[in-house]
């Protein structure tokens, strides 16, 4: 098989008979061993052009047997019987126009249309989400939800089902109301289920990355993603599809219950060849001195050698990222390379609104971009839209890539073998992000270039915590009801259940760390009376309110052993009450920049650097603290201190307005749908006094189409862009 495999790479051309040779090979191989069978087909289609056209019967024959009905079209070939080409026609959409499955496809599509509920474990390039579209696009359900564990993702879905609006209410965010004139479908993450008030009865769930829900996987998340999963089996008992990659299996007894299917399948129509590095560079690799730097050397003589093809890093954490972006500009620079594009809007965008200096707009005029969860949601979606239009060829990702975001990479480098600073990347991880070398439709072969060992073979089995309930957290745990706990006698059951119920409500529907919830309430009632002041306050809080109320958050509901560097407890207060007053990321930018030049840890940095650093500090600041953390401790503060005035019959104060306020960026109520929508903060701004406060948040698209507000003078190009990137074809 290698032989075979390095003869298509190698030779030039095949004449007739060299070409019926190999096909019969594959034939041969197909029926012996499938996988190894399916692997030389694609390594045969990506090399198409080499092979004799006279024997394309053949070949539309061998592609036929195994199903890649995809590529039939793809590649224009004709298939030579009549029951060949019946499958084939079988193999087409009944509801996505001219789009055809393959057979596996085809087989979990049976499976999603039987009365079974599915869970799917199958590699990225299988093609899953499309899946999504056919369920969508079949008109069967009047509600579905989807969960998916990040923003990024729920955008992507957005726009590619946004052609079905004129069927389906698409809902984003917690403050749309459901419509009773058509159907509903919403794009929520765990949190936002959780949060939504009054679902209608849901009648398909859609659970993507569902391998979250494990409670062994290290992710902070867990506990919401079981949270909302439970509530909308039991509330509306809806069938569900369930897919991830790489999956064995899942918490036994758990598919019978809910009478599912676990299907597990590695069919892809994607090929990945393996290049180790790390072998040929044995004992010269390291994280410190020469090492270090020979190692980076390695890494960037090989992206300049792959310059025209498009390639993604993965790096353990944005500042990882960002550094090695930065240092390939150097290398860049110092081989003399030219800058390609100097005028993408993007860049003025920056240059108006962050920093002309920011390394970033060098990176993306040397087609360098990076993808990281620090970053705003625009400027992630327009970097990988540049990346996958071919603007940008090098990507810079940390694990935002093992997510499923989508996109066009002939190439990846697994570069860095941790995620963050401690968790090394296992088997699971590096097939993940392995998955995304190479695309569906897009490329036949990847490679995956390995500058580590690759990590040790293991099966990967997902535990569904409120089923399995070993382990379990006190947050899942205190949301199942009373008949179906398993373990009666454990000490969180006997600690849970003393909380009295009134207070057990408050603490499950805030669905945060339950036992600091249960100290802070204590606090609370120790405090309420000499710091009255301090605690029930109303709208904006002042400088001692917002201290003394973050303090009690701070304090309590951070989770033992969750990680919140390099943020600390007196910056947090600083930073948040600074930008409830000027709202500008220039000036968090520009503080952090004072800040940081004080520190002695800073005196070796230039001030380019500490700029980067500012700037990418500030970014996560906005995404992680005041867009998710900051917003749900006051609520929790909020609600505790409610409860505490209700029993002693003081006045509450309340946090919800400001709360609000910093998770949509101070954007008015009903512009915050365009911030979801991945347009820019500044564009907002600018389209506030055009559009009527009173407007409902679903017809703000519409209208701003409608008065052709884009076209205004003061915005810029990239402002436009993302505006008209939201239009659909019923908009225009």
């Amino acid at each position: 098989m290698t032989e075979i495999l390095e003869k298509i790479q190698t030779v030039a051309e095949f004449n007739n008979s060299e070409t019926f040779d190999v096909y019969r090979h594959c034939a041969a191989t197909l029926i012996q061993d499938e996988e190894e069978g399916i692997n030389l087909l694609i390594h045969i289609l990506n090399s198409r052009e080499k092979f004799s056209k006279s024997l394309d019967e053949m070949l539309a024959d061998l592609v036929e047997s195994i199903g890649f009905y995809p590529y039939l079209k793809k590649e224009s070939l004709n298939l030579s019987s009549t029951s060949s080409r019946i499958r084939q026609v079988a193999s087409l959409s009944s509801n996505i126009q001219d789009k055809y499955f393959h057979e596996e496809q085809k087989y979990v599509l049976d499976l999603l249309n039987s009365d079974k509920n599915v869970i799917v474990s199958a590699p990225t390039s299988f093609g899953k989400s499309l899946l999504i579209e056919e369920i969508v696009a079949s008109y069967k359900y009047n509600s579905i939800v989807v969960i998916q564990p990040t923003l990024a993702l729920l955008d992507e879905t957005r726009k590619k089902l946004s052609k079905y609006e004129e069927n389906y209410k698409i809902i984003v965010r917690t403050s749309q109301e459901a419509s009773t004139e058509k159907s509903n479908l919403f794009l929520l993450t765990s949190e936002r289920v959780n949060e939504y008030q009054n679902l209608p009865d849901i009648d398909f769930l859609i659970i993507d990355e569902f391998y979250k829900l494990s409670s062994k996987r290290d992710d902070e998340r867990s506990d919401s993603l079981n949270n909302a999963f439970r509530y909308i089996l039991e509330k509306f008992n809806p069938k569900f599809y369930l897919l991830g990659p790489n999956i064995q299996g899942i918490s036994k007894g758990f598919a019978e219950k809910y009478n599912a299917i676990f299907y597990k399948t590695s069919y892809s129509l994607v090929g990945c060849d393996e290049i180790d590095i790390y072998q040929e560079h044995k004992g010269k690799f390291g994280a410190q001195g020469e090492k270090k730097k020979y190692k980076e050397k390695i890494l960037f003589d090989l992206l300049y050698d792959l310059k025209e093809q498009n390639t993604i890093i993965y790096c353990s954490s944005p500042a990882r990222a960002r550094y090695l972006s930065a240092e390939f500009l150097k290398y860049l620079i110092e081989k003399n390379e030219s800058p390609k594009n100097r005028d993408l809007s993007l860049i003025d965008w920056i240059e108006t609104y962050v920093s002309e200096d920011w390394t970033l707009v060098d990176c993306l005029k040397y087609r360098i971009g990076v993808h990281d969860g620090a970053l705003q949601k625009h400027l992630t979606s327009s970097i990988i839209d540049y990346f996958n239009s071919g603007i940008l060829k090098t990507l810079f990702c940390t694990a935002t890539i093992i997510e499923g975001v989508n996109t066009t990479a002939k190439n990846v480098v697994f570069f860095d073998h941790k995620k963050g600073r401690n968790t090394p990347i296992d088997f699971f991880d590096y097939s993940n992000i392995k998955g995304r070398a190479g695309r569906l439709m897009e490329h036949y072969v990847g490679r995956i270039f390995n500058f580590n060992p690759t990590p040790k073979h293991d099966q990967v089995y997902i535990d569904i915590p409120f089923f399995e309930q070993n382990p379990i957290s006190d947050e899942v745990l205190i949301n199942i009801n009373n008949e179906n706990i398993l373990d009666k006698e454990s000490e969180q059951y006997q600690y849970l259940s003393k909380i009295p119920e009134n207070e057990k409500e408050i603490f499950s529907k805030n669905s945060l760390y339950i036992r600091g919830q249960d100290s802070l309430i204590s606090k609370i009632r120790q405090d309420i009376r000499e710091h009255y002041e301090l605690i029930c306050w109303d709208s904006t809080p002042r400088y001692r309110q917002l201290e003394y109320c973050l303090g009690l958050a701070w304090d309590y509901l951070i989770k033992p052993g969750e990680n919140v560097n390099p943020m600390t407890k007196k910056k947090i207060v600083k930073v948040t009450f600074d930008y409830g007053i000027n709202k500008s990321i220039i000036e968090l930018v520009k503080n952090n920049f004072v800040y940081k030049k004080k520190l002695e840890r800073y005196d070796s940095w230039s001030d380019k650097e500490i700029l980067d650093e500012s700037i990418r500090d500030s970014f996560q600041i906005l995404r992680h603290w005041f867009q998710y953390k900051i917003p749900k401790w006051l609520l929790v503060v909020n609600e505790l201190q409610r409860f505490v005035c209700s029993e002693l019959g003081l006045r509450p104060g309340n946090y919800t307005f400001y709360a609000s306020s910093i998770e949509s960026d101070f954007v008015r109520g009903n512009l915050t749908i365009l911030a979801e929508y991945g347009v820019p903060r500044s564009a907002i701004d600018k389209i506030e006094k055009y559009i009527d406060k009173d407007l409902n948040q679903d017809l703000v698209i519409k209208e701003i189409i409608n008065k052709k507000i884009h076209e205004k003078p003061e915005f810029l190009s990239y402002e436009r862009e993302k505006l008209i990137s939201n239009y659909t074809e019923k908009d225009v």
